[in-house]
């Protein structure tokens, strides 16, 4: 499946897996100290604060689950299929992270915890976007699996495989994208709180922009 995407596919990967590491890294930040861009950790802290969290907890936890669910079904119903054709909705899936994340940053910088389910929602539209394009072979928000396939590949190559040198460097490509995206949401936040969340909005604006202009100059 990697072998037949566009070389472009890299600089992609990076670039979203960066804008989720940002985003991840102000959540994380923020005032109630909350991941959005992967799901593991919350479920585990919905499943250990039905023990003694308080019900407010509780809603936040599993708002921001099912925040991401949300968003990943706007990404499926407006795309069809699992290969990357020119023409399907990719701005618009961009167009409306950028809203979400918009949204995200007035409710935040408002001390609102309902920001977190925005921030949640737009990384749902963004993993579920990638994941149709490369039949859930790229992830961008979040590491786990990318270090699992990558851990396999190399473990096939020492097994004697030959070794799939794109797959390999778009996995390492992924993960330095969140790493970077990481740092750089840190350094950001530290300068300009919420206000740091701008930052994606304009990196996803800017990529469906130029995709909407490319795919009208080629339809």
């Amino acid at each position: 499946m990697i072998s037949q995407l566009p070389k472009w596919v890299e600089v992609g990967a990076f670039v979203l897996a960066l804008v989720a590491g940002l985003v991840n890294a102000v959540g994380l930040l923020s005032f109630e100290h909350q991941s959005v861009s992967h799901l593991s950790g919350t479920a585990t802290l919905l499943g250990a604060s039905f023990l003694d969290a308080t019900f407010q907890s509780i809603v936040h936890l599993l708002g921001i689950l099912l925040s991401f669910l949300f968003g990943s079904s706007i990404a499926g119903f407006l795309l069809h299929g699992s290969t990357l054709k020119l023409g399907r909705h990719y701005d618009t899936v961009l167009f409306l992270e950028s809203a979400f994340l918009l949204i995200t940053l007035w409710l935040l910088s408002a001390g609102s915890f309902y920001g977190h389910f925005f921030a949640s929602a737009a990384c749902g539209l963004q993993n579920a976007l990638a994941t149709t394009y490369s039949g859930a072979v790229i992830r961008t928000t979040h590491v786990t699996g990318v270090f699992t396939d990558l851990g396999i590949t190399l473990g096939e190559f020492v097994r004697g495989e030959a070794l799939d040198k794109r797959k390999v460097k778009l996995f390492l490509t992924i993960i330095s994208g969140f790493i970077f995206g990481g740092t750089l949401g840190a350094l950001l936040y530290i300068k300009y709180q919420f206000m740091a969340l701008v930052f994606p909005v304009c990196i996803c604006l800017s990529i469906a922009v130029i995709y909407r202009m490319y795919s009208k100059s080629h339809s």
